[in-house]
């Protein structure tokens, strides 16, 4: 059986190898917006293709957001301090909350520029070379949110959770760009700005689940009830604790907190609560990549009020 000291070894070097795995996903993101950056200012270049315009603005909202992203990461990591003894890990829902905004203000830009077009349309040029782009653009950024995907289920960040949000709100973006060219291609003149419409409400919807996820982690909302429920569980399966109660959880970054009482037998040892506490914690860290717990304890009386399992 592990040793306390020998469990949060493993915990660090567990919090190290998922933080090497954010930075990776943090710059492949950025690496992404750059290449699609590029390729679509040059498909709209040819093209003069609203759709495409619309999804070259979402490109360099991308890459802004993925910046902006990329330092609260960073800042993210940097351990507790004296000033912020509970770690820095808000700096992703931060984050999280500017990548809204950018999303938001993108997704008004097009839905503007879309209704202009549909009033005053205009001739697509060079249609091969806007579905060629868009076509690998969906490629490329598909690769990307299986990725993020995988970063976030080994990780759970939540910056990297609303990168790959919005990189999938992208996917399905140039979908409708593509579908757009195409419906043009065969004759559908107003399809371009009309598919632009819909994706830029497509995008601001998008654009409110980020944030609101975001606002919920700053406000210090508890864990899902799923979680909530595994940690109540855990609890239970000692036989030493009687009942628990004032369980109160949130998220910071990675970091979850819990804060619980434990409701054990009066006559127990000072000794014997800690081990038992201990063993407690234990479980409960075994739940989670990154937990910060903390356990008071209280001898069972009938003055205590307390929550059953």
């Amino acid at each position: 059986m592990q040793t306390q000291t020998e469990t949060k070894a493993s915990k660090k070097v567990e919090r190290s190898a998922a933080e090497k795995l954010i930075l990776i996903a943090g710059w492949a993101s950025m690496a992404v917006a750059l290449i699609l950056l590029i390729a679509k200012l040059s498909a709209w270049f040819w093209t003069g293709s609203v759709g495409v315009l619309a999804a070259l603005v979402d490109s360099l909202l991308d890459l802004l957001a993925s910046g902006i992203n990329m330092l609260a990461i960073r800042y993210a990591m940097v351990p507790p301090d004296d000033e912020h003894r509970f770690g820095h890990g808000k700096a992703e829902a931060l984050a999280g909350l500017g990548q809204a905004i950018f999303i938001s203000s993108s997704a008004l830009f097009l839905f503007i520029f879309s209704i202009e077009r549909i009033i005053n349309p205009e001739i697509i040029e060079s249609l091969s070379i806007g579905t060629s782009v868009i076509g690998f653009s969906i490629i490329l950024t598909s690769i990307l949110v299986m990725f993020q995907r995988y970063v976030v289920r080994k990780t759970g960040s939540v910056a990297i959770k609303a990168d790959s949000l919005h990189y999938a709100a992208d996917f399905l973006s140039n979908g409708g760009v593509l579908l757009g060219l195409v419906l043009y291609y065969y004759g559908w003149l107003y399809s371009d700005p009309v598919i632009a419409l819909l994706i830029s409400m497509f995008i601001l919807k998008s654009a409110y689940d980020i944030g609101n996820e975001s606002v919920q982690l700053l406000l210090d909302r508890e864990l899902p009830e799923d979680e909530q429920r595994n940690i109540l569980d855990v609890v239970a399966s000692h036989t030493d604790v009687i009942e628990v109660h004032d369980l109160r959880t949130r998220q910071s970054g990675r970091t979850k907190f819990v804060q619980l009482h434990l409701v054990m037998a009066g006559q127990l040892s000072l000794f014997d609560a800690h081990v038992l506490s201990d063993a407690v914690e234990a479980d409960i860290r075994a739940l989670f990549e990154d937990v910060d717990i903390i356990i008071h304890q209280d001898p069972h009386t009938e003055a205590v009020s307390t929550q059953a399992f």
